[in-house]
């Protein structure tokens, strides 16, 4: 086992673990630690806590300080030049007609590096603008292309329910989410109706897939024979997840036919094993591509 700390560089960002060392360290503190692109200034999230040493990917950094008065001034500086840069650089992609939308600059700490983030729909060839970025910052330019989840994880925004993006409030990295958790939920497959901002399915279909999955093992399916605890048998007509009730077609003895509603504690039943897979009818899978089509992009493509 190794004692580590957790640090993130961003707001709701990826969380790195270093060695804390000699350093008792208190989550919301401040320290500057040595990573992949130099010198970088992180909060600390995570207290001390030991993990598997088999379960690390590379060896542990350790803290170089805390951070001091002078540390998050400049840190405060850097964040301030950030905005500067990023005016600089859309005028220069301006000036060479580059297709491409800039969406972030981030300086590092050491200000060894000034990083842009942007989208594009290809591959972009911006020599020309690095070679111009370089003359004006007179230092080390990279240009990151990223996806539309990164792009909506660092610009933020209101989904659908009225809040906060979770990718932007909340959400470290971001978690696989498919049509199957959809399905699961009993939600329309309309790209329009489950997609978030960025385009792709929401996050949080995620959220609440463990306790539908909990929830729906809990059901017989539509269609099943069941039998009630008053002896009376028929058919499931459609259930009702949240409320944990069912409704089933009931034969009288006029041969007439009933819809009765019933707890899920009422009813006697073989469960079945529920089917563990992404797969949707053709059926719906047309019906999802013709309005795929329709917007003029794919919404269901979970990068």
């Amino acid at each position: 086992m190794k004692e580590v700390i957790g640090v993130r560089f961003r707001e709701n960002g990826k969380i790195y673990f270093f060695d804390p060392g000699k350093y008792q360290l208190e989550p919301g503190q401040h320290v500057i630690v040595e990573t992949a692109r130099g010198v970088e200034y992180g909060k600390v999230v995570l207290g001390r806590r030991e993990i598997d040493e088999t379960k690390m990917s590379s060896p542990l950094k350790p803290i170089i300080r805390l951070a001091t008065a002078e540390d998050d001034k400049k840190y405060m500086t850097n964040k301030e030049n950030c905005k500067k840069a990023y005016d600089i650089c859309l005028e220069k992609i301006q000036q060479h007609g580059l297709e491409m939308k800039l969406i972030d600059a981030e300086y590092t700490f050491d200000n060894n590096k000034v990083l842009f983030y942007f989208t594009a729909d290809g591959r972009i060839d911006f020599r020309e603008l690095v070679k111009d970025l370089a003359a004006v910052f007179k230092t080390r330019i990279e240009l990151r292309q990223i996806g539309v989840r990164d792009e909506t994880k660092i610009v933020g925004g209101i989904g659908i329910c009225g809040r906060e993006l979770c990718c932007n409030k909340h959400l470290s990295e971001f978690v696989p989410v498919s049509i199957k958790m959809a399905k699961e939920q009993n939600l329309s497959l309309n790209p329009t109706k489950i997609s978030g901002v960025c385009g792709r399915l929401m996050c949080c279909l995620k959220h609440e897939q463990d306790t539908y999955e909990y929830l729906n093992d809990r059901l017989p399916n539509v269609g099943d024979f069941v039998k009630t605890v008053d002896g009376k048998k028929g058919e499931v007509a459609s259930v009702n997840v949240l409320r944990q009730k069912v409704k089933i077609i009931v034969t009288q003895e006029d041969d007439t036919k009933d819809i009765e509603e019933y707890k899920v504690e009422e009813l006697k039943f073989k469960r079945k094993r529920r089917q563990n897979d992404d797969r949707i009818s053709d059926e719906e899978l047309k019906k999802l591509e013709a309005l795929e089509r329709k917007e003029g992009k794919s919404k269901l493509d979970d990068e």
